[in-house]
């Protein structure tokens, strides 16, 4: 190519979910992709940069070929700076949803008094469960890379309501919410609920759809993305 360099900003790497095989023909699609953008010709520069915010799964940094050079970015930090206006900011304890959730994202949070949840299987289904951490009069934010059909953070919730929690907000990077369920997440007041629920507008369907709509709140990667970039 003849141009001094590229960057490619992906905000969310669609098939990071997808990085290992179930059963006999499943594709591992995290894999295809991050080959595919491998394949994008080198600038005069040198190779492709390619910002991609709070990839699901670590190992994934290790899919790309040397042609790009990935530069992985979070979301959290805005998270932190919304905590920070809160009312409530002294009384505010971080929940993930599972041990993946804590690895990825405990030493940006580690300020913050910390909840762990698991998955527990009990025979057919899936139950979540207080691993560690005491939720009792806190604010409890539930923190994770992404959302789908949102089952998992609304089992986090009744747990930790049910531990004593004064109220629970939600913050995902990635809210996919296929087939409009964050519906589910919509309701008359804070009570019975979730306080707020944090997203950025990496989906940006998702986040033009929300807006304004509680207890959603959309925060902006545009800063972030130009820090990146160096603009």
């Amino acid at each position: 190519m003849f141009i001094s360099s590229f960057t490619l900003v992906l905000p969310f790497f669609p098939t990071g979910s997808v990085e290992r095989m179930e059963e006999e023909g499943d594709v591992a699609t995290a894999f295809t992709l991050a080959r595919i953008l491998s394949n994008i010709p080198m600038s005069r520069g040198g190779p492709t940069s390619l910002v991609i915010f709070d990839i699901h799964a670590l190992q994934e940094r290790f899919y790309f070929g040397d042609n790009v050079l990935p530069c992985f970015e979070s979301g959290v930090p805005l998270l932190k700076h919304r905590l920070h206006q809160l009312p409530d900011s002294d009384n505010i304890t971080i929940a993930f949803p599972d041990d993946g959730a804590w690895k990825r994202f405990h030493k940006q949070l580690q300020h913050f008094p910390t909840i762990i949840c698991t998955k527990v299987r009990e025979g057919n289904k899936r139950f979540v469960r207080l691993k560690e951490g005491d939720p009792a009069g806190r604010h409890v934010v539930i923190v994770d890379d992404l959302v789908q059909s949102g089952s998992t953070l609304i089992e986090c919730q009744k747990v930790l309501a049910a531990h004593g929690a004064k109220k629970i907000s939600a913050y995902v990077t990635h809210g996919v919410f296929p087939e409009r369920s964050w519906e589910r997440f919509q309701h008359d007041n804070g009570e019975n609920g979730f306080a707020y629920f944090w997203i950025t507008d990496s989906c940006p369907l998702t986040a033009k759809e929300v807006v304004g709509r509680f207890p959603f709140e959309v925060l902006s990667l545009a800063g972030p993305i130009a820090a990146a970039l160096q603009v």
